[in-house]
């Protein structure tokens, strides 16, 4: 319904689990990386625990999309089942034949899955089943499954489960009944909520995959609420912004308020202390559905029902006012001053107002300091083409702190706080403490690592140094000197015979390039890409500048 008042090709905050919108943070990744190293590690059980609405099923789906070819997939979503009926179950996913008779007993599906397993596996198969919502999975069933993995050969079992599930699920494994079970665990990841930080990220990307441009309907300044109220767990942030875009569009305003938002939690977590005001903000919430309603059913009663929501929300109720001026700016720099209690009476502080000024820098004038860094003083001219002569190479991402962590090196930042004007810094050094920035020609300044993240919106530039005749990207079948280089590296890192030179990147090669990528939470795609030369060289060892190495990095960056 708002999707074209607010420019967007679909809906962004739909609750269904499409792996084009899986954010990847740093728990996310983590969460997917456990799953596929549970598939070439030999058999066993995996388990994926979450709280509901963490994401278990959408990092699902994206695991599922990733697996190689010769694995074929067994997928239960419903496990309220006996004994015979997943039996039976695992056996239509599989597509295994039984014989044409009546009643069959479970050493009847036993056998059968047996043989069908033996069969896979003298044809190069694996097979792998997954089982969600697990935690509804009875004692007997559990041991069942655990009976399953009992076929194996001498290097690996011939089935690897994968148990999906809430939290209870690792109690129920911890029963002394299931202690043989529990020893068959060879992975086991508990994926948390997400942080104030990684909220703000999680909503951008949403809204970017679902086509927003220009002004977003979320201001940065919301995001704390937005964590706040729906506890960072995403599918309760996908049930709020969807009702908070509902609410902006009958209200006709380009972005969503702090009151809209409130409305929105009262109306979606059924909580009017969320609402300003009580009783009277609760009323103006609830008349968001029937106003959409009314769009529906005829032009002339949406016009009435518009205008009689504006009439209801739109002045400022008693207590609504105080509520929002009262909020503190918790997120503020350490050291900056508390505001004069006289503000209290008036609108609500920008938490933006609390950050360190930063002057406005150019895009080039960064990466030229940023070079400096590295040893390089970039003459006149586009930074990226200069540097990449001098064997300096440009890499633009758009991930966020997670990705900024992951990389390890310092970067320029883009700050969006006036969207048609972009502001450019270098960020230096990180920590839990917070972050070193430093505008082109300026001072290094500490800045609290939520306070970073209420203007940056995840995109960034950094330098890497390739090897020699580096290509864009080495994949199956290429050789050469890159290759060479990489395969020196791998078996450097596993500790392997040194390889032959000019030898190509073969499926074995390839296949641990995958499990080096995975081990790193990166792209597991086999493809030698810049990130993955990123830290193939920090893992061997080699001397660049570090983003987490100290805090003074950016000292000297302007020497």
């Amino acid at each position: 319904m708002y999707t074209h008042f607010f420019n967007l090709k679909q809906s962004p905050f739909s609750i269904a689990p499409d792996p084009r919108y899986l954010f990847m943070s740093e728990r996310h990744r983590e969460a997917l990386a456990h799953l596929l190293y549970g598939v070439g590690s030999g058999g066993g059980f995996v388990l994926l625990t979450g709280e509901i609405g963490a994401g278990k099923t959408t990092v699902c789906r994206c695991f599922m999309e990733q697996i190689p070819d010769n694995c074929k997939l067994a997928y239960i979503f419903n496990p309220k089942l006996s004994v015979e009926e997943l039996l039976l179950s695992i056996c239509d996913e599989f597509g295994i034949a039984l014989a044409p008779q009546g009643r069959i007993s479970v050493k009847g599906y036993v056998d059968a899955i047996n043989a069908y397993l033996l069969d896979s596996h003298a044809q190069g198969r694996n097979n792998v089943l997954i089982i969600d919502e697990a935690q509804n999975l009875s004692a007997e069933v559990l041991e069942q499954l655990r009976l399953l993995t009992n076929l194996e050969t001498s290097e690996r079992k011939l089935l690897q489960i994968i148990l999906i599930g809430q939290p209870e699920l690792r109690a129920m494994v911890a029963r002394p009944e299931l202690e043989q079970l529990a020893q068959r665990v060879i992975a086991r990841y508990h994926l948390g909520s997400l942080s104030e930080a990684e909220t703000g990220a999680y909503i951008e990307h949403r809204l970017a995959v679902a086509g927003a441009a220009a002004i977003a309907p979320f201001p940065r300044r919301l995001m704390g609420l937005v964590h706040s109220l729906a506890k960072g767990v995403p599918r309760r942030i996908n049930l709020l912004c969807d009702r908070a875009l509902l609410g902006a569009y009958v209200e006709n305003q380009p972005q969503v308020t702090r009151n809209i938002l409130r409305k929105a939690a009262a109306e979606v977590f059924a909580r009017p202390d969320a609402v300003p005001g009580g009783e009277g903000g609760r009323v103006g919430a609830a008349r968001w559905p029937w106003v959409a309603a009314g769009v529906l059913g005829g032009v002339i009663l949406s016009v009435a029902g518009w205008q009689l929501a504006a009439r209801d929300v739109k002045p400022a109720l008693p207590g609504a006012q105080a509520a929002s001026a009262t909020v503190p700016v918790s997120k503020a720099v350490a050291g900056s001053s508390p505001a004069p209690k006289a503000a209290l009476a008036g609108p609500a502080p920008k938490v933006e107002a609390a950050l360190p000024a930063v002057p406005s820098g150019g895009s080039a004038a960064a990466l030229r300091q940023l070079a400096a860094i590295w040893g390089l003083a970039l003459p006149d001219g586009e930074p990226c083409p200069t540097a990449a002569r001098l064997n300096l190479r440009c890499l633009q991402v758009k991930g966020g702190m997670a990705e900024l962590r992951l990389l390890d090196r310092p970067a320029m930042l883009t700050l969006h706080d006036d969207p048609t004007a972009p502001n450019y810094v270098l960020l230096t050094a990180i920590d839990e403490g917070g972050a070193t920035i430093v505008a082109p020609g300026g001072k290094p300044q500490r800045i609290g690592l939520d306070a970073l993240a209420a203007r940056f919106d995840g995109e960034f530039t950094t330098f890497w140094r390739a090897p020699r005749s580096w290509r864009d990207e080495v994949s199956g079948g290429d050789h050469g000197p890159d290759v060479d280089w990489l395969a020196r590296r791998l078996a450097q890192i596993y500790g392997l015979k040194k390889p032959l030179d000019d030898q190509p990147l073969s499926a074995g090669l390839r296949e641990r390039l995958v499990d080096f990528q995975t081990e790193q939470h990166l792209k597991a795609d086999g493809v030698a890409g810049p990130k993955t030369f990123i830290r193939l060289y920090q893992l061997g060892g080699v001397q660049e500048p570090r983003l987490l190495a100290r805090a003074d990095v950016g000292a000297g960056a302007g020497k």
